[in-house]
């Protein structure tokens, strides 16, 4: 079995888009910049609103729900770098984009 889930062509995604998954009984927001990608859990700890419906600007997604900040690219909430969600690794190959089910840190959610 492969670490790796397949969520979709590259050309499905849009820039600054997210777009949620179910990866190994959880939800995963994946995101694309240009030829950059990333992906973080998609529950917002505050109250649970899905992060991959919210507004990207730069390298943050905001909550739709409270407007809670996140850094895409590591997971903090950027008004306490302490609170964090799980961030997951990327790949594409052959035009396909791959997410490593496992996180590739721990989170300290502490809202």
């Amino acid at each position: 079995m492969s670490e790796y889930e397949n969520v979709g062509k590259v050309t499905e995604f849009e820039d600054n888009v997210g777009r949620a998954f179910s990866i190994k009984d959880r939800m995963v927001a994946v995101f694309r910049k240009g030829d950059q990608w990333y992906a973080i859990d998609d529950m917002c700890p505050h109250m649970g609103a899905s992060l991959a419906e919210g507004y990207v600007e730069g390298n943050s997604v905001s909550c739709p729900w409270h407007a809670w900040r996140f850094c895409i690219v590591d997971g903090t909430w950027e008004d306490n770098p302490r609170t964090k969600v799980d961030c997951f690794d990327v790949k594409v190959e052959n035009d396909e984009v791959w997410v490593r089910a496992k996180p590739t840190s721990d989170s300290t959610s502490e809202a």
